[in-house]
């Protein structure tokens, strides 16, 4: 399977799933223009993506979603409440919940609940039936509970959010409110946090680890790296771990499975 990150930041968001049999598009958090220009980067058309998946309807998910949709006909997959109000034109739109499978022609979904100030957000675990290889995609919450972990420990790619550094939230610029919002229970995850997480996830098969959603104001990957690399020191880790990039596509792969794993960037 692989991976492609077309893009992961406040700026916007989107992940392609590819099989090689099927390709499922996360997150559509940029303009039709944009997503297929950074589609196009990674050797892929928007004509070959089989249906998009909303995580939850914040602007930086979804800004480009309606009318992605409706050009491509892409299916459209979310809760409820993430399609609530939304004005989807001529696009085609399914309710999913969150404790049922999505089950494709290779892929399968499975939707967890996230803690974020959202309407009904979720996390996702995806698994590729022809390979057995699963991907776990775990941003926009604000802590992650020993059960939520529990959904993530035995994924082979774990997209994992890194949001903000501590002390950098709390001497920036941001206006109080915001600050608390950002570090609060239903906000994102700060680099501490992930490394927490990462750390729990842990096993024999995880090949790769991508810090997603990096503020632009309140981190920087060198040190949202550091951070996570140190919490994973002594855990046994031997696979690799990058840091999205908000403008760089990057792509990790999965090959037979769990046997191999592949990295590279779009530039």
């Amino acid at each position: 399977m692989k991976v492609h990150v077309l893009g992961s930041g406040s700026g916007g968001n989107a992940v392609v799933l590819d099989t090689g049999r099927e390709r499922v598009l996360v997150d559509a958090g940029f303009s039709p223009r944009r997503l297929k220009e950074r589609m196009q980067r990674v050797g892929l058309t928007p004509e070959s993506v089989s249906a998009l998946i909303i995580t939850h309807e914040h602007e930086d998910h979804i800004c480009g979603a309606r009318f992605a949709a409706a050009r491509w006909n892409w299916p459209v997959y979310a809760t409820a409440g993430t399609l609530q109000g939304g004005r989807w034109r001529k696009a085609r739109v399914e309710a999913v919940e969150p404790r049922r499978e999505l089950a494709f022609e290779d892929l399968s979904f499975r939707f967890v609940r996230t803690p974020h100030d959202a309407r009904e957000p979720v996390a996702i675990v995806a698994t590729a039936r022809s390979s057995g290889a699963r991907v776990g995609i775990a941003y926009d919450l604000g802590h992650a509970t020993p059960r939520f972990v529990n959904h993530f420990t035995e994924v082979d790619v774990l997209l994992l959010e890194a949001n903000h550094d501590d002390e950098m939230l709390r001497t920036g610029p941001y206006p109080w409110p915001v600050k608390q919002r950002v570090a609060g229970m239903r906000g994102h995850l700060s680099n501490h946090a992930a490394g927490a997480m990462a750390r729990a996830c842990v096993h024999g098969e995880l090949r790769h680890i991508v810090l997603c959603h990096l503020s632009q104001t309140n981190n920087v990957p060198e040190v949202a790296m550091r951070a996570v690399r140190g919490a994973l020191r002594g855990s046994g880790f031997r696979g690799t771990m990058h840091a999205a990039d908000q403008d760089v596509p990057l792509s990790v792969s999965v090959s037979h499975g769990r046997s191999s794993a592949q990295l590279s960037l779009a530039i």
